[in-house]
């Protein structure tokens, strides 16, 4: 049996990063390998600790921001080398001790070589695969160069580092990213070809569903049974884009739409009356460099006049009770949402578009580029919220054409009161997933991927 090594900044949280590792484990697990975690933060998961990994130390955030905001906090280039080279040298020791001790056959960091967000570790990894001779697959979720992180080198060091580093190019590297937009345009920067393996989610378990447990989740965020929940389930930042999922409820509760709500009544039996509101739920925490964007999108709120719960605090990875306070999981959400928004203007993939299919709800959707390139073919059923946006309104917030919005509107309207056309819908998406982005799939994609560096693995002296 090969041991695998799966590495990242953190371990076991709610981001689409640790989200998927979690489903690579499982479907390496499914195919027989033993898969083992390495982190800078593992929360309640097992693994091992590297404290030095984590991107949001004190002097890993140092070291990011002068790179890449401004140099500010060191006296010269070459000290902000030194301390880079100082703490790779910390995670490499601990890095191999990780190896050494579980005999991986196989490293798979996620993102260290991409993102920046940790200039060391990016030198440690690299550094530890050339001394130990082990085969690594890069898993790249992000890359520091895309447009939506806007990482640009501060000095000579900087820029030298991240061309060496992120990714690093060596016969013993594989690389994988998520979408063929960045495929194509790694292949274009550093001459490296990756393959491209999608976001995937486990089809095959058992449905989401009304227990004991969450049973009383509408009650504990204050909102009816005839209410209708739009869940809004990605973190809180200005790439999200959910002023749209704004404009969608604000526009959902003008009288010609509630009016068809309330003669038709909801698609499951439902009753909805001039009481009943329509109520956008955020699931994520805030988690916004500038620390602006959940002001601006709480002021936009409540401008529209909507109904809104922000329940970041109530959710968490797992369910839990702390103190005698109930906390429900992710999943928990999509059990009692009735329509999902995913208005993101940009994405890698999108792990909350498969969150709702295997939850089997509808989805309002922004056409993100990468939605455009790789999914939209497959032929998902979605409401759409189209592929452009204006310029910003007064606060900073885009907005798509208004006749698209009311389109969106009349189009979920339907949906939530036609429980036929919801499920025909509902289904076909549940069906496509399962086809394309199952567990069964990246097990089939990582067998092959495999092949070629277990093949290669020098015997373990």
């Amino acid at each position: 049996m090969s041991n695998i090594g799966i590495c990242h900044y953190k371990v076991g949280d709610t981001d689409g990063v640790s989200l998927e590792m979690e489903k690579w484990k499982l479907a390496l697990e499914r195919l027989g390998y033993a898969v083992h975690f390495c982190g800078g933060d593992l929360g309640k998961t097992e693994g091992v600790l590297i404290e030095e990994l984590y991107h949001h130390r004190e002097d890993v955030e140092r070291i990011t921001r002068n790179a890449f905001c401004r140099l500010t906090d060191y006296d010269s280039e070459a000290h902000l080398e030194k301390e880079i080279l100082d703490l790779a040298d910390r995670i490499e020791k601990g890095l191999c001790s990780f190896i050494g001790k579980f005999r991986i056959d196989v490293l798979v960091p996620n993102n260290i070589w991409s993102i920046g967000f940790n200039l060391p570790a990016a030198v440690a990894f690299t550094r530890a695969v050339r001394k130990l001779r082990i085969p690594a697959v890069a898993h790249h979720h992000d890359f520091h160069w895309e447009t939506v992180r806007g990482m640009i080198p501060t000095c000579g060091t900087a820029a030298r580092i991240a061309q060496e580093y992120l990714p690093p190019k060596d016969p013993l590297i594989s690389h994988v990213v998520i979408n063929s937009l960045v495929q194509q345009e790694l292949r274009e920067r550093s001459e490296i070809e990756a393959t491209v393996i999608p976001n995937v989610f486990d089809f095959r378990g058992s449905p989401w569903v009304v227990d004991a447990y969450n049973q009383g989740f509408r009650e504990s965020i204050g909102v009816d049974k005839g209410d209708i929940i739009v869940l809004q389930a990605s973190r809180i930042v200005e790439r999200k884009g959910i002023e749209l999922a704004v404009d969608l409820v604000a526009e959902m509760n003008r009288p010609a739409y509630r009016k068809e709500l309330e003669k038709k009544g909801l698609y499951d039996g439902r009753k909805f009356d001039e009481k009943s509101r329509i109520v956008l739920v955020l699931v994520g925490c805030s988690e916004d460099d500038k620390g602006d964007y959940l002001p601006r999108l709480k002021q936009k709120i409540e401008r529209a006049g909507i109904e809104s719960r922000f329940i970041g605090d109530q959710v968490h990875s797992q369910r839990a009770e702390i103190d005698g306070r109930r906390f429900f999981s992710l999943w928990d959400c999509y059990v009692f949402a009735d329509i999902v928004t995913y208005p993101s203007l940009y994405e890698g993939w999108g792990n909350q578009f498969l969150e709702a299919i295997r939850a089997k709800l509808p989805i309002v959707l922004f056409e993100y580029p990468v939605y455009r390139a790789d999914i939209k073919e497959k032929g998902f059923h979605i409401i759409s919220l189209g592929d452009e946006v204006k310029a910003g309104d007064d606060l900073g917030l885009v907005p798509v054409d208004d006749g698209t919005v009311r389109y969106a509107a009349q189009h979920a309207t339907e949906i939530l009161t036609n429980s036929s056309t919801r499920k025909a819908m509902v289904e076909r998406n549940f069906s496509l997933g399962k086809e394309f982005y199952s567990l069964e799939n990246l097990g089939n994609r990582l067998e092959k991927l495999l092949t070629y560096p277990l093949g290669k693995r020098k015997p373990t002296t």
